[in-house]
């Protein structure tokens, strides 16, 4: 039967277990329009478009 050979500390536990639960930082895509950052399936805050179409009116593209 197989036994551990002696107590694993609480930091040597929690070393080990550190690397599971990292975050990954978002992708990010660029604009086809407007060439700028952000998240993929989600409307360009720069423009207001997504996937091609004119979802929303921004304002500094209203007063361009």
């Amino acid at each position: 039967m197989a036994v551990p050979k002696g107590k694993v500390s609480k930091a040597r536990r929690d070393k080990r277990r550190s690397s599971h639960w990292k975050l990954t930082a978002p992708n990010l895509v660029v604009c086809p329009k407007c060439g700028a950052m952000h998240l993929p399936h989600r409307m360009c805050q720069e423009c207001g478009t997504y996937n091609g179409r004119e979802i929303k009116v921004v304002k500094s593209v209203v007063s361009k």
